[in-house]
């Protein structure tokens, strides 16, 4: 039955985006080809009575995106992080979608933490509020620990909601290889990768243990950053279904009024903004994903709060390189560099022509250092940075479609503080920091003594592991002796592999 399910599920999608005047607007966002959009208004005019009227105040696709459900807001939430998919403009609409639903009786709030914690909710919370906060997913409760009178937020998921997520994913996926049957362009862009993508964030967003799992390392990674708190989660009182962490107790950051009143400094608080950002996402490899307005505060005492910690993003070593080096380079306006690097990383098929790709690479930098100051943006600057690069074959890379998205977040944070701040001045410091510690000789040094503890560690077993591998590939020229000892020309490989590596890292040191 999950089959004729799933149909009927994308029938009364479409006659919904149809109803509310959405298919067109998001067709247009997505440049569709004629045959999806003749499938899509076939799948929706007929049956639009059908379909859920939405609140005729929202924009069209939020109007939709709203009536479908908690499934479709969350989804509308992630496609607002990949304007490749649907467009710049379009995702700049998603971004501000609303996840306010009516919140669920705290009765039936308290029997589901009593479960999952088992032990009364009196027993542990000497206040616990009615919901503050309800969303697509969970609702919050302000709350206060009777051990210690710290306060305390409560996340708990909505009742059902797993089964719920669990219906519309897969009719989710049938869209996706339906669209990409029908256009065949659509590939590169990999519907069904960013449906994979989007159960990967909400299987996070519905198991509360990896949130707080994230809240305790982003915490972890940024304990000493200045002007800057994580609340930290109290693990005692958190379970799947369930998350409690510390209380943000602050002054919205969209509140330049109050922020003013308080005698906060918006000039360094977005420049505090937009420099944690880059930070965490160069230091660390991991950031706040979804850090708007609506999830940071100012304390008191001028320190940037951040919460909800639903949707976080994960740079590896190699990928914080390959960003620096093209950050770098368009900071110094070294076009050739940023090619050698894309070319280097893989992104850009080899057969293609470097010079011509540096020649691209120009028309899309000289434009932006042509601008004032407060009007030049990175989150532009990458976002047409990939644009020429698809047309040079790069594929869409998930995590760097992330970063840009969160950029220009970030940057409309900063600039709704400070409408005169220059991006490349705050971030120039902290790139070219990274890249002297990570990119340079130290990094060469620092990568050669890893490397030779791992060949340490695996040194005495690489002669088997070898012999083994080559075994398997059906090298039958290697006997194996009753007491299996290792072909002597592999003792020498792996011996010369040794000294080489001694003799770099003490030649470097």
């Amino acid at each position: 039955m999950k089959g004729p399910h799933n149909i009927w599920r994308l029938v009364r999608t479409a006659a919904t985006m149809e109803r509310t005047g959405a298919i067109g607007a998001i067709l247009e966002a997505m440049d569709a080809p004629a045959n999806l959009r003749v499938v899509a208004r076939v799948l929706g005019w007929p049956f639009a009575w059908l379909g859920l009227p939405g609140d005729p105040a929202l924009p069209p696709a939020t109007r939709a995106l709203t009536a479908l459900g908690p499934a479709y807001i969350k989804f509308g939430q992630i496609l607002s992080t990949r304007p490749d998919v649907v467009g710049p403009e379009m995702a700049l609409q998603l971004q501000y979608l609303q996840d306010k639903l009516p919140p669920f009786p705290i009765d039936v709030a308290k029997a589901l933490i009593e479960e999952e914690l088992h032990v009364p909710v009196d027993q542990v919370f000497s206040e616990f509020s009615e919901p503050v906060a309800a969303a697509s997913i969970a609702q919050v409760h302000r709350a206060r620990l009777a051990d210690t009178g710290v306060e305390v937020a409560v996340k708990v998921l909505r009742p059902g909601i797993e089964r719920a997520f669990r219906t519309d994913i897969d009719a989710f996926y049938l869209a996706a290889r339906i669209i990409e049957i029908l256009s065949p362009s659509s590939r590169r862009l990999r519907p069904t990768e960013v449906i994979r993508h989007f159960e990967g964030v909400v299987n996070g967003e519905l198991d509360l243990r990896l949130e707080s799992a994230s809240a305790g390392e982003f915490a972890a990674n940024t304990e000493k950053d200045a002007g800057f708190q994580v609340p930290k989660p109290v693990w005692n009182l958190s379970a799947r279904q369930v998350m409690t962490i510390g209380w943000a107790e602050g002054i919205s950051l969209a509140d330049n009024v109050a922020l003013d009143a308080a005698g906060h400094d918006r000039t360094a608080l977005g420049t505090r903004v937009l420099a944690l950002f880059l930070s965490h996402a160069l230091r660390d490899g991991f950031f706040h994903a979804d850090m708007h307005q609506g999830n940071m505060k100012v304390a008191a005492n001028g320190d940037i709060i951040a919460y909800d910690f639903g949707i976080m993003g994960r740079l590896d070593e190699y990928t914080r390189r390959v960003y620096a080096e093209i950050l770098f380079g368009f900071i110094q306006r070294d076009y050739r560099r940023v090619a050698e690097v894309h070319f280097e990383a893989g992104y850009v098929p080899a057969d293609r022509d470097i010079d011509e790709f540096a020649r691209a690479l120009r028309a899309v930098g000289e434009p932006i250092f042509g601008m004032e100051a407060s009007r030049i943006s990175m989150g532009r600057l990458l976002a047409y940075l990939f644009e020429v690069t698809e047309r040079f074959g790069m594929e869409t890379r998930t995590e760097l479609i992330l970063l840009q998205r969160t950029m220009v977040v970030v940057e409309g944070v900063a600039r709704s503080l400070d409408p005169h701040i220059n991006i490349w001045q705050v971030a120039r410091p902290i790139v070219e920091d990274y890249i002297r510690d990570n990119v340079g000789p130290r990094a060469v040094a620092r990568d050669l003594v890893r490397t030779a503890r791992i060949l340490g560690r695996f040194g005495p077993r690489l002669p088997r592991l070898v012999e083994a591998q080559l075994i398997r590939q059906g090298h039958s020229e290697i006997e194996e002796p009753p007491r299996r000892e290792t072909h002597p020309l592999i003792w020498m490989l792996a011996g010369a592999g040794l000294t080489t590596a001694g003799v770099w890292i003490g030649s470097l040191l």
